[in-house]
């Protein structure tokens, strides 16, 4: 027998502070190097995007590999990438947490959408906001104070 899985989650993290560190021009060689990342740890990329102070990745994940240890390694890897490539001079890490959102094969397409017009969707809409929205949609209980 073999193992079918559809893990698509929906990833969302900001920078340490919500500063808005990252580049506009620089951010797709950032996107770029989490894209190879996630292609060599055998997950599949949908969509990644997003705007100075925080990131969005829609992907498929390999079923050995946990969640948690998947945002560690993506954060790890570009902290490095980005020192080492100075691509982001005012940069000073990442947020401590993230959200990870389960998501349905059928929202995908919605989803890529969604991901792709991030700096459109952010001339209305505060990450703050949005992140809020995120966790009331998915059910998630949380403590307003840990958002700021």
């Amino acid at each position: 027998m073999s193992t079918y899985t559809q893990l698509v989650y929906h990833i969302v993290f900001s920078t340490k502070n919500r500063e808005p560190t990252m580049i506009k021009d620089q951010k797709k060689r950032l996107f770029g190097f989490i894209h190879q990342l996630l292609t060599n740890k055998k997950c599949h990329l949908y969509r990644i995007n997003g705007v100075e102070d925080h990131l969005h990745i829609l992907t498929h994940i390999h079923p050995t590999i946990a969640i948690a240890t998947l945002i560690k390694d993506i954060k790890l890897a570009c902290d490095d990438f980005i020192d080492r490539e100075a691509i982001f001079p005012k940069f000073k890490g990442w947020q401590d947490g993230y959200g990870a959102f389960s998501e349905s094969i059928k929202a995908k397409d919605g989803l890529i959408e969604y991901i792709k017009n991030q700096e459109t969707h952010h001339r209305k809409v505060t990450f703050l906001d949005e992140y809020k929205a995120l966790l009331e949609e998915h059910e998630i209980e949380f403590d307003p104070k840990y958002l700021l």
